[in-house]
């Protein structure tokens, strides 16, 4: 069942950037953790990101980290994901996922959120 509604996906060139966008009313609000997934042809579900929507607080996978920024938007139910300097090894199928949850942790195991979206395709090419 998908809750969430990503867009935003698209092709670009190595060194691109692009804009993910995740809308969740009712599942994104003032106390909870979203994460960014995904997944390429043949590999396992990888986690990417997450903002606490409580704490303002945010990971990244090492992959990622000064490339990509998670960021939660003005209208509180939508976080987004920028993503500059990509790289033909980010292409995959980018999902959202989100909990409701007090607390400073945010699981970078996908098990552990109850709202997905349906994926947004993301391909950069060399």
């Amino acid at each position: 069942q998908v809750q969430l509604v990503e867009s935003g996906g698209g092709s670009v060139q190595a060194g691109g950037s692009l804009r993910l966008s995740c809308v969740g009313s009712g599942y994104i609000d003032s106390s909870a953790c979203v994460s960014w997934f995904r997944q390429a042809p043949g590999k396992e579900r990888e986690w990417v990101a997450a903002i606490s929507t409580g704490y303002k607080s945010t990971e990244y996978i090492d992959s990622v980290k000064g490339r990509f920024t998670i960021s939660q938007d003005h209208g509180k139910d939508t976080v987004s994901l920028q993503m500059n300097g990509l790289k033909p090894e980010d292409t995959a199928i980018y999902s959202c996922a989100a909990r409701d949850t007090t607390s400073t942790y945010c699981s970078n195991n996908w098990k552990w959120y109850g709202a997905w979206g349906q994926g947004t395709q993301v391909t950069v090419s060399s």
